[in-house]
């Protein structure tokens, strides 16, 4: 596990990384890995950027990060939620089954999911603006097909409060390969954590002066020193027009599909640089259920080119069972595309 579990990529410099052909993940890794390598059925973790569904889509397993809240947090040390890793979907229905409580609703939201219409359907490879239909002899369910470029236009439209915050980019950010809303909502998500990081451990890391390995010595510095509480009433404004927003996108029976990483994981030991960059693209994606408390779950497509491939369903706050229902119905036909769209044999 990344230390103070304050990174996405899964190595200690202390510990060692657990194995996988790029980095692992983080910052649960080492649950991630043991479900891959089949040493558990599933594994726990901890996630507030992304720290089970980045490497649950790098080893290409199942990882649910439940709705916040959902799942008692009691002796938990305060920097995320807890989340699971799963190797395969009947076994993730059954863990979410016993560990999370059901909706009221959920058997109607799944069933008007899937026989009328989900509420929006984003990959970032896709470019299609018109409504598609995906066949398939249970059911027959109309999606609404976006670029990430139109989830970004969404965002800027509904969300008035992220305007000064799309001003304020870092180089990395506002470039062209990142979507600048989506963009301000990492940037929102990230310096909540900075304050939150801060209150929890400052003292602890202050008193004791942890070695901590690169990276994370930078990360845990900046967050210590930084000096954002001023704008804590800013930050929670946009927090609340976006859930807002997408709540009503959303609705009960609503599902929000994207990419879980923007590509294939980086290496070992990468450019800082180049990580930076990733990093920024990542983040951009994953803080949308962490600034919101939704519930997300990372699928594994398969493998292409030797690289774990997966993609995202996201549902509103208190939707889990209905998220996983749905991921379970969906999950041979989204391999069956992948599969298509790869050119192999489904």
């Amino acid at each position: 596990m990344d230390e103070m579990a304050y990174s996405i990529n899964g190595e200690n410099a202390h510990y060692g990384t657990p194995a996988n052909p790029c980095v692992p993940g983080g910052s649960s890794s080492g649950s991630a890995v043991a479900v891959a390598a089949s040493l558990a059925d599933f594994a726990l973790g901890t996630n507030t950027g992304g720290s089970v569904r980045v490497p649950a889509a790098y080893c290409g397993i199942f990882g649910l990060r439940p709705s916040h809240g959902q799942v008692s947090a009691e002796n938990v040390v305060p920097h995320g939620s807890d989340v699971r890793h799963r190797r395969d979907v009947p076994t993730l229905s059954r863990v979410t089954d016993v560990m999370l409580p059901p909706r009221y609703d959920d058997d109607r939201a799944v069933s008007s999911f899937l026989q009328t219409v989900s509420r929006s359907w984003a990959l970032s490879t896709t470019t299609p603006t018109r409504s598609s239909t995906l066949q398939r002899p249970k059911y027959s369910a109309v999606m609404q097909w976006w670029t990430m470029e139109t989830l970004g236009d969404s965002v800027s439209s509904n969300v008035p409060c992220i305007g000064e915050f799309m001003t304020d980019l870092s180089a990395i950010e506002a470039s062209s390969s990142c979507v600048p809303a989506l963009s301000a909502i990492s940037r929102v998500m990230q310096v909540l954590q900075r304050s939150e990081f801060k209150a929890n451990h400052a003292e602890w890391v202050n008193t004791v002066k942890p070695n901590l390995g690169p990276g994370i010595r930078e990360r845990v510095q900046e967050a210590i020193a930084s000096e954002d509480e001023s704008a804590m009433e800013d930050l929670h404004a946009v927090r609340t027009e976006f859930k807002s927003a997408l709540a009503v996108l959303l609705k009960d029976d609503g599902i929000l599909a994207i990419p879980t990483v923007p590509g294939a994981p980086p290496k070992l030991r990468m450019d800082a640089a180049l990580l930076e960059d990733f990093r920024a693209k990542a983040f951009s994606l994953l803080s949308i259920a962490g600034l919101l408390g939704f519930c997300q779950v990372s699928i594994p497509l398969g493998t292409r080119d030797g690289v774990s491939v997966s993609v995202s369903l996201l549902a509103g706050h208190g939707g889990d069972r209905f998220l996983v229902a749905v991921a379970q119905e969906l999950y041979d036909a989204l391999k069956a595309q992948a599969a298509a769209a790869w050119g192999l044999s489904a």
